[in-house]
């Protein structure tokens, strides 16, 4: 079984690479051991389908470099914060043993992202509590905690508690979300338009990512929303 050191979880396909791709990829060039989880097969997406979504979503995880991807097929737009939800969370938690876990935004124009962050969040929490049972291939599982819950920035531009110079790793970024060719920006798609259709969108994915970089200095940059005070070892940790 992969042990991972980041596992990233979104209620849609697309939503891990347009939120934190650039990261990941980073840290996968740095070696750590990177998992997808999609909560979704996002079914009710506007154009496309799921099928190809599934296809979409293999292709960029590929793009990344991530060592796995899975898919909870919950059901998009109807999922819900609860135990049965929370359990099948946990169970991924528990199996993967990442030791960051980032997540959908707080609060976002979807109503999935807000429901989705908060589901992992409570999932993480709740799959270090030993006398929670969970058994997959007829074993138990043991507890595990994640070190850390981090949630990236989605459409809402909201204020980061930290931004992470992703510089060098945009293009990878880009090349994953466009993987996503059902989804995203095309001239000649005879499909509805949607908010993510857009123009306008796919080119926010790079000047939003060159203005949190040139907040912090950097050519490029990913923002992200923590749970606890973010420690450091000392003022020379700020970049």
């Amino acid at each position: 079984m992969i042990k991972l050191d980041i596992l990233a979880i979104g209620a849609h396909p697309d939503d891990v690479e347009l939120g934190c791709g650039a990261t990941l990829a980073k840290e996968i060039s740095k070696g750590k051991k990177v998992g997808i989880l999609d909560l979704t097969r996002g079914e009710l997406g506007t154009r496309g389908s799921a099928e190809i979504r599934d296809k979409e979503s293999s292709r960029a995880a590929t793009i990344l470099g991530a060592v796995l991807r899975e898919n909870l097929a919950f059901r998009d737009g109807f999922f819900a914060n609860d135990e049965l939800h929370q359990l099948e969370v946990i169970k991924m938690i528990r199996k993967f043993k990442p030791e960051i876990v980032l997540c959908n935004a707080i609060r976002d124009r979807h109503i999935d992202h807000g429901k989705g962050s908060s589901l992992v969040s409570d999932a993480c929490f709740l799959s270090g509590l030993i006398k929670i049972e969970t058994i997959v291939d007829g074993k138990t599982q043991e507890a595990w905690r994640p070190k850390q819950v981090y949630h990236y920035i989605q459409w809402e531009n909201l204020k980061p508690d930290f931004v992470v110079d992703v510089t060098g790793f945009l293009d990878a970024k880009i090349e994953a979300v466009t993987a996503y060719g059902s989804q995203f920006y095309d001239p000649n798609s005879k499909e509805p338009s949607s908010p993510i259709s857009s123009k306008n969108f796919l080119e926010s994915v790079s000047y939003r990512a060159k203005d949190l970089g040139r907040l912090i200095g950097k050519e490029f940059g990913e923002g992200f929303n923590a749970e606890r005070f973010v420690g450091v070892d000392s003022l020379e940790d700020l970049i």
